[in-house]
This record gives structure tokens, C-alpha cells and sequence, in this order.
């Protein structure tokens, strides 16, 4: 026989067993198929907070070579919007994808995972999560509930809600009924409003009803698909509550304990593509969102800075009372304040400087 032919179909043979023997990913041939339910507490209207779990699922699913997948339901169609929590806990679902802070009526640490007013923005949320010590704390706090947590999108500074009338004073928030949610409205209740928790989906029938006078919900994208510019006129901003409010993956923890860790890692980056999807996509579609607003007759304005101080005092002074009384929120709070500190003051420096200068150069039309 040859020897060179022989090497040559050696070799090429080789090739073929080594291509076959990769061509499925390894974790495909060992792994057990799984099948679960995610319950999200949005609507399937909001393409771009309920598009996160999809975004979610899909990559999860291709990570793993549809071993491990994940069925999507939107608010309502498993359990309420504001159940998802529960469900989780109970193992009614073994994953949801949520706010945490819809569940601070259970304790209000939960909206650490989320917002507390006046806190961190998208990218400090991040650090403080991710390498802050964020994340352990959180999860310690979850294990109560049954639950495991990991970082499942964030929508970026919000704005500041829909009011049927102008707020020009402290004293114009007195017996104002509005959506809102999570810390915020024990905040405002302080100032006279009465805070109303209700699910994105169920928001818009209750404004143009009366049943509230306001409401607040992320920012132009979303407000603009909810149609709430055609039954409040005034948009406030900042939503000085949620300066950067994160979602998450909650995940019923005995069933995170049982994956392999191949399928906990799929899991995770899965996450942490819905994550960073999210956000981007917000700012993308918000500017344009919000020209079209004001050019259909939304009236645009800020919080008059008395508003701003008076709450940024009440939230202080809540925080504190709450700590006070309870021991798991004042762990959270007190690391998460001195990180805050730091955050803040590092954003003086490099990036408010920057984006002060290219904010003014925007004033003057110049870019």
C-alpha cells in the first residue's frame, strides 16, 4: 500500500471522527432534557421588559441545545403580575422573571434587588450586584423565601409618571391616587399620596377611569405603547425612585440546588444576555419616543426642586426608621449606603463632568 495515500485517508478519516465527535455540543450528549415555566410579571405588549425574558429563554435554549427549555408565560396567564414571587416560592413555577421590589409588602429589603428612591443608576446597580457584594447579600436574604436570584435586565433611570394635574408644590401631591410602585410609595405616603400597586397591564383602564389620577411605569417606549399621553397630559421626570431598576430571574432555590452546573451556567449567561439586551434597547427606542410625546401635546417637565428635596428627605428618614426595626433591611442598607457613597462620588469625577459638558453642548445645539 501507498504510504502517502495511506497517511493522506488517515488523516482525512480522522478529521471526519474528530468532526462528528464535536459537532453536537459536548453538554448535549451527557445533560438531562428539562422543561420549565417562567412566569413574567409583564405583558406581552411591552416587547422590550417582557422581550427580555424571551431573549432569556431562547439563549438558554440554544446554549444548551434545546436540552434545557424554558416556556415563557406573560402577567396573568399562570398567575397575577404581582404573584410571581409566590408562585416561585411555592413551586407553582420553578423560575419568574420580576421586579423585586413589587414585594416589599413582605419586607421591604426586597427592593434592594430592584430600586430604593434615590439610589444607585443602571451601571452602579450593576457594580454594586456584581462586585459589590450586592448579589450575596441578596441571595442570603432570598433563601428565606425559596428563592435565588441573578440579574435579568434593567431599564435604565425611569421617568417620573403621568399626572392628570400639574405638581407645582409639595402640597399638590396631597390625595393624589397613583401607580406606584414598590419603596416609593411609602415615600409619597409620607407627603399625602395615597400609592396604588398595580400590575403594567392593568394601569391604563385605571387612569382613564379615575380610578387613579396618576401613574408611573418605566419611560417613553413603554408609556407611549400603554397609551397613558392620552388620558394624563403632565409627564414628570426624574423618576427619582428608580434611578436604575433592575430586574431578575427568581428561580424556586430547591430546583436551582437540583441543575447541574452546566445548566446553572447556561442559566446565568442567558441572564446576562437578556440583561444587557434590555437596557440597550430602552435607550435606543426612548428618544424617539418621546419627541413623537411632546409633539402629540405631552406636556414635559421636571419635579419642581422643592418636590425633590422634600422627598429625598422623607426616603432618608424612612430608611433609617426601617433599619431601626428591621435587622435584615438595616444589613442590606447600611453596606449598600457606604457603596452608594462611593458610586456617587466617582461619578462626580469622571462621567457627571462628562456628561455635563455634552448636556450643555446639547442646550446650545451643538451636537
Amino acid at each position: 500500500m501507498n504510504r502517502r495515500k495511506f497517511v493522506r485517508a488517515a488523516g482525512s478519516g480522522a478529521a471526519v471522527v474528530a468532526a462528528s465527535s464535536v459537532a453536537a455540543p459536548a453538554i448535549a450528549q451527557s445533560m438531562p432534557e428539562l422543561k420549565w415555566r417562567m412566569a413574567s410579571s409583564f405583558p406581552k405588549s411591552l416587547d422590550t421588559i417582557f422581550g427580555a425574558g424571551e431573549v432569556f429563554t431562547k439563549a438558554l435554549a440554544e446554549a444548551t441545545d434545546n436540552k434545557f427549555q424554558i416556556r415563557l408565560f406573560a402577567g396573568g396567564e399562570l398567575v397575577p403580575g404581582l404573584q410571581v414571587a409566590d408562585a416561585v416560592q411555592n413551586g407553582t413555577v420553578e423560575c419568574g422573571h420580576t421586579a423585586s421590589y413589587y414585594y416589599v409588602g413582605k419586607d421591604p429589603t426586597f427592593a434592594f434587588e430592584t430600586a430604593v428612591p434615590f439610589g444607585l443608576n443602571a451601571r452602579q446597580q450593576d457594580a454594586w450586584i456584581t462586585h459589590g457584594g450586592g448579589r450575596e447579600l441578596m441571595n442570603e436574604f432570598f433563601q428565606e423565601y425559596n428563592i435565588h436570584a441573578i440579574s435579568c435586565g434593567n431599564t435604565g433611570a425611569q421617568m417620573g409618571g403621568w399626572f392628570r394635574k400639574e405638581i407645582k408644590t409639595v402640597e399638590d401631591l396631597k390625595g393624589v391616587k397613583m401607580r406606584i410602585g414598590g419603596f416609593a410609595g411609602q415615600v409619597l405616603t409620607r407627603l399625602g399620596l395615597v400609592p396604588q400597586q398595580i400590575a403594567g397591564g392593568d394601569i391604563y383602564p385605571a387612569l382613564e377611569k379615575g380610578t387613579i389620577d396618576a401613574a408611573e411605569w418605566v419611560g417613553p417606549y413603554d408609556d407611549q405603547k400603554l397609551g397613558f399621553n392620552k388620558v394624563a397630559p403632565n409627564y414628570y421626570y426624574p423618576g427619582w425612585w428608580e434611578g436604575g431598576p433592575m430586574l431578575s430571574a427568581f428561580v424556586n432555590l430547591a430546583k436551582w440546588r437540583e441543575l447541574p452546573k452546566a445548566y446553572q451556567a447556561a442559566f446565568e449567561n442567558a441572564c446576562g444576555r437578556a440583561h444587557t439586551w434590555m437596557v440597550s434597547k430602552y435607550d435606543a427606542q426612548n428618544p424617539k419616543a418621546l419627541r413623537e410625546l411632546v409633539a402629540a401635546g405631552t406636556k414635559l417637565q421636571p419635579f419642581p426642586q422643592a418636590v425633590l428635596e422634600a422627598c429625598f428627605k422623607e426616603a432618608n428618614d424612612l430608611y433609617n426608621e426601617t433599619a431601626a426595626k428591621n435587622p435584615k433591611f438595616k444589613k442590606v442598607y447600611e453596606q449598600w449606603k457606604g457603596f452608594r457613597a462611593e458610586q456617587v462620588l466617582w461619578f462626580r469625577v469622571a462621567e457627571g463632568t462628562f456628561d455635563n459638558f455634552m448636556f450643555r453642548a446639547s442646550a446650545q445645539n451643538k451636537l
